[in-house]
């Protein structure tokens, strides 16, 4: 697959429009390729070498694009950062991740200023796009550079970072491998193949944020594969809808939330809009309903790929006629990988029988950055899990019965009780917490707090306010919990263990919680 890669598409058909910014703004294949070779120089000259680290800040923009190309040209690690995260937030990565350099973007200036002046992070290393007092303009970074490659060219890498049980974000990283950037490409490009998506022919809808390991991931690997890559600013059913029928859009990565809102359209709203374009549609993130699965399926045909891996790797893949033909499954594993399902101690489980889903992934073992303890619990020889819980049928069809204990996935996105439950317990008034996900029929879950007060406080609406004014101040919008219940005490066993699914067997009475 080496000849399939941006860069080898860049020289094959120079004047094709590669991308399409959320503003119209288009860039054709050698455009973008000149701007990535510009940036690979600059960031060189800045003194980063390979296996640095730069951390990227940025909403869903052509520099998110050029910026991986050019840290996978120069073997640097990208790390995405999301442009919700408060200033505590994004310190916290940058720092941890090493990076040597930060690209910001205006809209997220409050929290990259807050990082990287309490980091002491060096001026000349930090730049911006937009508006930015004290961050070097972006611009500067390639101005003067050559528009040609590199003669020492080196593979990078991606470290997204996930959260875990400690609360903190963990960048899952790999070493950089030993193979030059267009092989890489073709292999990131390969991986779409299974989806059944076709080299050089499509557009890809960019429907969610790229600092998120899924859309990323597709959008890059769709420009590997020559498809060029349209990004939507925001997300609406319709106006996803209206995207669909004006780039005659082939593919995308959605998440079933989406699904489910598209489908709550009014029907002359819907009939509105010709999707005969869509021809591979890939879903993940989390699991979607039946009913919602064979609606979409009756809408726009047999399109609908579904897969399940994690940021550290993966992974199954089940086709529309697959799915069809064994409803709920998430699928088989990808070519060279293995999944085994294990008990808990370490024993492989036959067919049939839930246990821990444990994967096999043929790029190599990964690390929790910094977390050797995170990183060996993750694996039992030289198979990982992420804490699923599933089953093999006979022929090898993996199907999830319960998702890690307590993460709780609102609109395909993973949030993590821990990290909000460490802020809360700093409240002055907060005796002990448990964050939960419980019903809603738009996102899947939501996010609520079950406080308990010391003694000297009563529960109110106006503390329940009071609480959550405290996580607004340090924590990004999408993990600040809904609603604040109060109990007299939580549940807990003697050893200390909170018992959270005394409390979430309470909400999820009467709903189906398909985890």
């Amino acid at each position: 697959m080496s000849e399939t890669s941006f860069w080898s598409w860049a020289r094959q058909t120079p004047d094709r429009v590669a991308l399409v910014e959320p503003n119209g703004a288009q860039y054709t294949f050698a455009e973008l390729e000149a701007w990535v070779n510009e940036l690979s120089h600059g960031l060189r000259a800045q003194g980063l070498k390979t296996g640095d680290a730069i951390a990227v800040q940025l909403p869903s923009v052509a520099a998110v694009f050029a910026l991986h190309m050019a840290a996978h040209q120069v073997g640097l690690y990208y790390t995405p950062i999301s442009y919700r995260l408060t200033g505590p937030e994004t310190a916290y990565i940058v720092e941890n991740s090493e990076s040597k350099l930060f690209i910001g973007h205006q809209t997220c200036l409050d929290a990259a200023r807050w990082a990287l002046d309490h980091l002491d992070f060096p001026p000349e290393q930090r730049f911006g796009i937009g508006e930015m007092p004290g961050f070097r303009a972006l611009e500067e970074l390639a101005a003067g550079q050559p528009a040609t490659a590199p003669e020492d060219r080196k593979a990078g890498s991606v470290m997204v970072y996930t959260s875990g049980t400690t609360g903190r974000p963990k960048g899952v990283r790999r070493p950089l491998p030993p193979m030059d950037p267009d092989t890489i490409g073709g292999m990131l490009a390969s991986f779409q193949l299974q989806f059944g998506v076709q080299p050089g022919e499509g557009v890809h809808l960019v429907v969610a944020p790229l600092y998120h390991a899924g859309p990323l991931s597709f959008a890059t690997g769709a420009m590997h594969l020559g498809l060029q890559v349209v990004v939507m600013e925001r997300w609406t059913p319709e106006l996803c809808l209206e995207y669909i029928e004006r780039y005659r859009v082939t593919t995308t990565h959605i998440v079933p939330t989406m699904f489910h809102r598209m489908l709550a359209l009014p029907d002359e709203v819907r009939a509105r809009f010709d999707v005969s374009s869509v021809a591979n549609i890939v879903h993940s993130a989390a699991p979607c309903p039946i009913p919602i699965k064979q609606q979409m399926l009756q809408w726009w045909g047999p399109t609908i790929y579904e897969y399940y891996a994690a940021t550290e790797g993966g992974g199954t893949t089940a086709t529309p006629e697959q799915w069809l033909a064994h409803p709920g499954t998430v699928g088989q594993a990808w070519p060279g990988s293995t999944l085994k399902i294990f008990d808990d101690d370490g024993n492989e489980l036959p067919p049939g029988e839930p246990g821990t889903v444990y994967m096999h992934f043929e790029w190599g073992q990964f690390e929790y950055f910094k977390d050797q303890k995170k990183t060996n619990d993750s694996y039992c020889g030289d198979m990982f899990t992420v804490g699923d819980i599933g089953y093999l049928d006979r022929e090898g069809w993996l199907f999830l019965c319960d998702r890690k204990s307590d993460m709780i996935i609102s609109g395909g996105v993973n949030i993590y009780p821990a990290e909000i439950e460490s802020v809360l317990l700093t409240h002055p008034k907060v005796a002990d917490v448990a964050v939960l996900g419980v019903p809603d029929d738009d996102w899947g879950e939501q996010v609520k707090a079950v406080v308990q007060l010391k003694e000297e406080h009563c529960a109110s609406d106006m503390q329940a306010e009071e609480l959550l004014e405290f996580c607004r101040q340090q924590l990004a919008g999408y993990k600040i919990p809904r609603s604040v219940d109060f109990h007299r005490e939580l549940p807990r066993e003697p050893n200390g263990k909170l018992i959270k699914r005394k409390l979430r067997n309470e909400y999820w009475v009467g709903h189906e919680r398909r985890v």
